[in-house]
């Protein structure tokens, strides 16, 4: 399935009291307070999830170029917006924040303080959701349908069932109601100039003029390739294309699976140096290929322009795929979130290196023919 494929139902809908939203009522828009509303999305969590979602807050700066934004975010996911240029406000929240009634409260009253006009719920949680109802937001736009998980339909009061699967799409799909329909879609990942001028001292470094970047981590062990076929990738991307590739990892796990690729590459990779996201970003931002598990560093990839290759098992590229660019997916391991997240890896196994070879040779035609253009 691939972005932009449709889903039988569409439509956004208002409820007025504390029930569901009956979805079979006609679509309202929401009347605005002002040109420049207090907006206020809520995406807590998944490195990767919260860069899809950055194209939301670009559509609304667009569209609202005085309003003031807010973003809400739990600590692991936040360096990737803060300072995004069309965020005006990040507040942290610790994990756990919702755990307790004390915690609760007291996140209440940081949020009321906020005084938001419009609350945007990305990630279809209880948790975001809540949040977006803790704040006091008069319009709560949220989902409905299938994407409307756990609890959190009780806390909006504008729901949109989206048409598009693809996280980014659907997104975006939020921002009907407020009188945006089809905007473009770009990322603005903010990018330090420190940590860029790092990327280039290092690749600087490294005598071949291509680089690709190999990505062996996932939270999931259902999401994982095999790092050996990923050092066999390496072999076919110097023999045949010339590059040099770095392995980089973030946990000591990945670390470990980086470590097998060197090995396992015949001297064609390199171990990447230890980094924070920012660094990660500015060294992704300066290579010619990054290939990765469905993990928040590919999503990076796409945010910074660089060519990009998805390897999909437990996951769908039509869901959470690299946007825009090329995902690999042979098998897929059914079951629920929960199942999935336990399983093996055999529907990553399932891909094998010719696959990859196979997109990279496409990536390279492309290249080739807009040279000779």
């Amino acid at each position: 399935m691939s972005a932009g494929e449709k889903t039988p139902k569409s439509g956004f809908r208002k409820r007025t009291n504390r029930s569901p939203v009956d979805e079979t009522t006609p679509p309202i828009e929401i009347s605005l307070p002002s040109e420049s509303p207090h907006f206020l999305i809520s995406r807590m969590s998944a490195i990767g999830d919260t860069i899809l979602t950055l194209p939301v807050a670009c559509a609304l700066r667009d569209r609202f170029p005085q309003s003031k934004i807010s973003w809400i975010v739990e600590e692991k996911s936040a360096p990737v917006v803060r300072r995004h240029s069309a965020v005006d406000e990040l507040i942290v929240l610790p994990r756990g924040w919702f755990t307790s009634p004390s915690r609760i409260r007291e996140t209440r009253r940081s949020l009321r303080q906020l005084q938001c006009d419009i609350s945007i719920d990305c990630q279809g949680m209880t948790k975001s959701s809540l949040a977006c109802y803790l704040s006091g937001a008069a319009h709560r736009i949220g989902y409905a349908g299938k994407h409307a998980r756990e609890l959190s339909r009780w806390f909006s009061n504008v729901q949109v069932n989206p048409v598009f699967h693809h996280l980014t799409d659907r997104s975006l799909e939020l921002l009907i109601p407020l009188g945006i329909h089809s905007p473009s879609v770009r990322w603005d990942l903010p990018v330090e100039g420190p940590a860029q001028a790092w990327a280039r001292r290092f690749r600087s470094t490294i005598s071949s003029s291509r680089i690709a970047i190999l990505n062996p981590g996932a939270t999931w062990h259902s999401k994982r390739w095999l790092p050996e076929r990923f050092g066999a990738t390496a072999r076919y991307l110097h023999d045949r294309y010339g590059y040099t590739s770095i392995a980089v990892w973030g946990t000591p796990l990945d670390r470990s699976m980086a470590a097998d690729i060197v090995s396992s590459s015949n001297g064609t990779a390199i171990m990447a140096p230890e980094t924070d996201l920012q660094h990660l970003a500015a060294m992704i931002e300066t290579a010619d290929l990054f290939i990765s598990n469905d993990t928040g560093p590919l999503h990076m990839a796409v945010a910074v322009g660089t060519k990009t290759i998805g390897l999909y098992g437990a996951t769908k590229p039509g869901d959470s795929g690299p946007y825009g660019q090329t995902a690999i997916q042979v098998a897929y391991e059914s079951g629920s979130a929960r199942q999935r997240r336990a399983a093996s890896n055999a529907a990553m196994c399932a891909i094998g290196v010719e696959h990859v070879c196979q997109a990279i040779d496409e990536i390279e035609h492309q290249r080739q023919m807009l040279v000779a253009a």
